[in-house]
């Protein structure tokens, strides 16, 4: 039972990921929640509804998910940090205003539950079939940073870390989790709240009057001026210079500017890619997979060592940016690698581009049933033996 007043619910709790990422975001200082119901996301909303006002949050349901994503990246100029949670058909609906939320550079969270699709598809069973729809679902060209939980203290430890990419690099920020996650239930443990590291907007140190709105420091990360706090911004999703201003047909500003919105991701990959390794010292085949397959992944790995194949995990924490450099390293010394996937090849794609002629063995998963490890086991077996 929640204490009512406290944003922090420090100690050990039983609960499913939704509840966790919730609790996450509230110790994160989220202090704004714009959503619409969809399983299997929904419990994240009721959490929040009914957390938030204990501390003068605002939840607001809005009518729809193109009107939630809108109401987040107004929240967070109005100066709050928000967020929002939703599934595949909702996800669909925000893109456009997830691209607005790009060009803007405005600091905000998505959650993902990914369940199965194409449209309406499998309300109440997970997946991971959304990956590519968060690297590429608006037009553009962008960069974003996406993280996939594997277990509920993930759902609460990495929504954190959503919320202090966000405003790092002011930009919106994904946790992708399949709904088989966002519905596990297992113990985790919230730190107090002093011990929870937060990341603040970064804000302007000059006066209103020197203030640029979108001039980059050398981070390529321009300071955050909100509204109402005295300074003159101007806010567009139209190609803009760095006062804000529209500048739709000069090539120079949109190159410039596309070019800062990529590279402020790009140049500092090696700083947000988090990846985790299981027995890789001398695997000669290596799992790599994120989310829910990555647990049964480690029970393949331990059966294929004890069946004397040298076989290691590398389990990808952040999916965008993706790790090439972690995967082109060990394509240069394995034998083969294997990809689990809950969907038809979305992932593998991008390690087969980066491998190269180091073979990859794709496991797809799709229904609504988890890869057990005995599955993964034998594809493992399979490239120890090609």
């Amino acid at each position: 039972m929640a204490e009512k007043g406290r944003t922090v619910l420090t100690g050990v709790h039983f609960v499913n990921g939704d509840v966790a990422c919730a609790e996450g975001a509230m110790a994160a200082g989220c202090r704004f929640f714009a959503g619409y119901p969809i399983t299997p996301a929904t419990e994240i909303a009721e959490r929040m509804a009914r957390r938030m006002i204990e501390f003068g949050g605002i939840f607001v349901q809005m009518e729809d998910e193109l009107a939630s994503m809108a109401a987040i990246i107004g929240a967070s100029w109005a100066g709050a940090k928000s967020m929002t949670a939703t599934s595949g058909p909702g996800f669909s609906l925000m893109q456009e205003n997830i691209g607005l939320a790009i060009m803007t550079e405005t600091p905000c969270v998505v959650v993902d539950i990914m369940r199965g699709g194409p449209s309406t598809g499998q309300p109440t069973e997970g997946a991971q079939q959304d990956v590519m729809q968060a690297k590429w679902g608006s037009h553009g060209d962008y960069e974003i940073i996406a993280l996939a939980p594997s277990s509920v203290q993930e759902m609460f430890d990495l929504t954190i870390e959503c919320f202090n990419l966000a405003e790092t690099y002011r930009a919106p920020t994904f946790l992708l989790a399949d709904g088989f996650t966002g519905h596990l239930w297992e113990r985790v443990v919230i730190p107090r709240a002093e011990e929870i590291k937060t990341v603040e907007r970064k804000k302007p140190s000059v006066a209103p009057d020197k203030y640029i709105p979108f001039k980059p420091d050398e981070d390529l990360v321009p300071p955050m001026a909100c509204f109402g706090e005295g300074y003159h911004v101007h806010v567009t999703g139209l190609t803009h210079d760095e006062r804000g201003y529209p500048k739709t047909v000069d090539p120079k500003v949109q190159y410039e500017l596309v070019k800062r919105l990529c590279g402020k991701i790009r140049r500092n990959a090696d700083k947000i890619i988090r990846t985790y390794e299981f027995m890789l010292e001398d695997a000669e085949v290596v799992v790599i997979a994120y989310g829910i397959p990555s647990r049964a992944s480690v029970g393949a790995v331990k059966r294929a060592r004890e069946a004397g194949i040298k076989a290691g995990l590398l389990r990808l924490v952040t999916v965008w940016p993706f790790p090439e450099k972690q995967v082109e390293e060990l394509s240069n010394r394995v034998k083969s690698m294997v990809v689990p996937e809950m969907n038809c090849g979305q992932v593998v794609k991008e390690v087969e581009r980066v491998a190269k002629e180091t073979p990859v063995h794709f496991l797809p998963k799709i229904g609504g049933e988890p890869h057990s490890p005995s599955e993964i086991f034998e594809v493992i077996r399979r490239a120890a033996k090609a």
